[in-house]
């Protein structure tokens, strides 16, 4: 992940490292000097290199980089040196890291056709119609409405909206541009957005901000319920909070998996990996318990994303959860869960044979 990139003598200097322990330093895209992989991870170094800067008469510069690095809670402080002389000195932490933009551009093949290219060009082209999510918008309700009835197909729509709208907030929260909400006919909805994710803490924090707004959409419908007594919001609320739990399950690539990816990658790669094959396995019992074939689909995806993210591990450009990072998140994903049983439950209470029926499934 890129730690650092300032400007030395005109060009950029860019620190790149990892939790592994390794760096490298790069002057205008050129690797100028590197630091093995060590079991100190943290602490003081110093990666240096000479510049032949040529002219009337040719001179050495001699430059020197002095980094003090901490990853958990996530603190750089960094010194420039050039022929001994301070140039740069500053500090960063996790919010800088957050909202930074990598600077790396990936190398593009000249003089062939790319099919690959292409294709992510006309994706791109979709995802940014307007007509497309207005189409697909129409599609959702066509088809919900055919399964079931306009009443609830709008229902569903709403639930979908504000589930996806959590999200939204969140990246927008992160300074992230957005592509808005796309809705997508028997798959629910998609928060699309160009821009890449720099820590798991934001990834924790986008993943489960669709479920709390879900949560909160739950509470406003059991409000509503109180006061006008219209089974039409009890039902609003069960649904929903039966729609935000399931989505909540630590399976790759739902939003739970994706909680719980961040969490377990964050203490170790070897806990992560077991923790994301134990959700896999859940998912497949859950899968063959209810025969939701689409879970089947979402489950091959989500293993392949596995299957990245452990290959990548020494890669990896994310930075970790501290400690309290992993601890707060795991109770905002306890206490979000607990909260949706709690209104499914309350609901079930009430002897309608409808309202029950979400509690009759979590039973199952």
């Amino acid at each position: 992940m890129e730690l650092l990139n300032i400007d030395c003598l005109g060009k950029p200097l860019r620190l790149e490292g990892n939790f592994a322990g390794w760096q490298r330093l790069f002057w205008d895209n050129t690797l100028v000097a590197e630091q093995a992989a060590s079991a100190g991870r943290d602490g003081a170094s110093a990666l240096q290199f000479v510049l032949t800067h040529e002219g009337d008469t040719e001179q050495q510069v001699a430059v020197r980089l002095e980094t003090q690095l901490s990853w958990q809670p996530f603190s750089l402080r960094y010194r420039l040196l050039i022929n001994e002389q301070t140039t740069a000195e500053g500090q960063r932490d996790t919010h800088d890291i957050e909202r930074q933009v990598p600077t790396v551009q990936p190398v593009k093949a000249a003089g062939k056709l790319n099919l690959l290219g292409l294709g992510a060009l006309a994706l791109k082209l979709l995802k940014s119609a307007k007509m497309i999510k207005v189409a697909l918008a129409g599609a959702s309700v066509a088809a919900y409405s055919w399964l079931f009835s306009f009443e609830f197909a709008l229902a569903l729509i709403a639930c979908l909206v504000f589930h996806e709208y959590g999200h939204v907030r969140a990246m927008k929260y992160f300074g992230m541009k957005t592509k808005g909400i796309f809705l997508i006919p028997f798959m629910g909805g998609l928060a699309l957005s160009d821009e890449k994710i720099n820590t798991r803490w934001q990834d924790v924090v986008i993943s489960i901000m669709g479920p709390t707004f879900g949560l909160l959409m739950s509470l406003l419908a059991m409000l509503a319920y109180w006061i006008t007594d219209m089974p039409f919001f009890a039902g609003l609320a069960t649904f929903n909070a039966l729609l935000n739990l399931f989505n909540l399950l630590p399976i790759l690539p739902l939003d739970g998996g994706h909680i719980l990816k961040s969490i377990s990658f964050s203490m170790n790669s070897i806990v992560g990996l077991i923790a994301c094959i134990i959700g896999a396995a859940l998912g497949v019992a859950v899968s063959y318990a209810f025969g939701l074939a689409l879970l089947g689909f979402l489950l091959l995806i989500g293993s392949l994303e596995i299957v990245f993210e452990w290959r990548s591990r020494y890669q990896s450009h994310l930075l970790p959860l501290d400690r309290y990072g992993q601890v707060f998140s795991l109770v905002w994903y306890v206490l979000t869960v607990g909260a949706l049983i709690g209104i499914i439950w309350y609901f079930a209470g009430l002897g309608d044979q409808m309202l029950s029926m979400p509690l009759q499934i979590l039973r199952s």
